[in-house]
């Protein structure tokens, strides 16, 4: 069911005084959390819905599996093998396309464990993140998993944020995202709403960054090796703020949350820990590298590493923007690039894939999630709403 009300429990509890005078400090500023909450209908997502999507000329999207449930995160194999994640069932599927036809013949599951959702895979082995637990399992000649081993089980709790992510950095270091308990507060446990950097023989781990909220979807830039990260803004300030964050992730730095939010803006519900002033703590954090629509939810950012599209997409970024729920009218339900320049900076969002929303936006038929490149240079993305992994592929020469 969708449906558009402010948050009048919310605002009565947390009412606000008048608006601020610009000359009064941070520390003694008033504010109101509001906002909307609006779901679009959800709509099968029929032959007829999938070929009207908008991509750029060349492009083109087909269904590559349907019938998973709510497939989430992926890990590709070199043989082209797809391992897909369901948090909810807390499985694990092996999907393949045997014979390169762009369509998926197999879906086995291969796991299941409460809670299962980031893969990752190097040297054949997948490794799978849950809520406080990160497992390892040797993939077998079939595609199988053997034995599914525990690496940590000392995670910290979950709270709001409960999908970890993991990932390969070209450093040969396993990375896993661990999001915020909450909307925004002081967390207890120092690895909460952080990146960490773990050994794969579960020997320990180490905080890489903090003062994320929730960061999904990261990868490394293919020719300066920089981590980059796509973080989600706080929510109940508006319609438009927090805008979501592209952060460049440095080791040691801090990104600002709860305390400094976007572009150096203080939110006064959450003072820094350190006993720090507003400027002093946002002088020593890093601000976003660029900002994008608030409350677009993205859940996945990679890479273009391969051949099949035009070269003009090497080394950009594509990140699925998953689709706002808390929002008068809907943000994101696409999939967005990112343009990098020669040195790595990025410069740019501009659409990728659009028309999920449909209806005057008052109904959807997916929701982006994990993107993955494949084998082949396509990409795949799942859409955990209506159960199928798409196929993105460049056909003109």
């Amino acid at each position: 069911m969708r449906f558009l009300q402010p948050l009048a429990a919310v605002a009565a509890l947390l009412a606000a005084c008048p608006v601020i005078a610009q000359n009064v400090p941070p520390e003694a500023t008033p504010f109101k959390m509001t906002g909307n909450i609006y779901l679009p209908k959800k709509l099968p997502a029929t032959d007829a819905r999938v070929a009207s999507l908008k991509v750029p000329a060349g492009f083109a999207i087909t269904k590559y599996a349907e019938g998973l449930d709510k497939p989430r995160m992926m890990a590709v194999a070199p043989n082209g093998d797809v391992y897909v994640s369901n948090r909810v069932a807390g499985t694990i599927t092996l999907v393949r396309d045997a014979n390169k036809d762009g369509k998926a013949e197999v879906m086995r599951q291969v796991a299941q464990k409460p809670n299962l959702h980031g893969v990752a895979l190097k040297d054949d082995k997948l490794y799978i993140s849950a809520i406080r637990e990160v497992y390892v399992a040797d993939v077998q000649p079939d595609g199988g998993l053997g034995e599914i081993k525990v690496l940590y089980k000392d995670l910290a709790d979950a709270g709001q944020h409960a999908n970890r992510t993991l990932a390969f950095g070209p450093d040969g270091q396993l990375y896993l995202s661990v999001g915020s308990t909450c909307n925004a507060c002081d967390e207890d446990n120092p690895e909460n709403a952080t990146m960490l950097q773990i050994k794969t023989d579960g020997s320990g781990r180490s905080i890489f960054v903090t003062g994320l909220r929730n960061t999904i979807g990261f990868d490394w830039h293919p020719t300066t090796g920089q981590l980059f990260g796509m973080d989600h803004g706080i929510d109940w300030l508006g319609d438009e703020s927090q805008m979501e964050e592209l952060n460049q992730l440095k080791q040691g730095a801090n990104y600002g949350w709860p305390s400094i939010i976007a572009d150096g803006k203080p939110y006064p519900a959450n003072k820094p820990k350190s006993g720090e002033t507003y400027a002093q703590f946002d002088a020593k954090a890093v601000r976003p590298a660029l900002l994008y629509k608030a409350h677009s939810a993205p859940l996945a950012l990679v890479f273009y590493r391969g051949a099949q599209f035009p070269a003009t997409y090497k080394n950009d970024a594509f990140v699925t923007m998953h689709g706002s729920w808390n929002r008068a009218q809907p943000s994101g339900y696409k999939i967005v690039r990112v343009h990098f320049d020669a040195q790595g900076k990025p410069e740019k969002f501009e659409d990728f894939i659009t028309g999920f929303l449909v209806e005057n936006d008052k109904s959807h038929f997916g929701r982006p999630c994990a993107l993955v490149q494949a084998t082949d240079g396509s990409l795949l993305m799942t859409d955990d709403d209506n159960g199928i992994i798409y196929r993105i592929a460049y056909a003109k020469k």
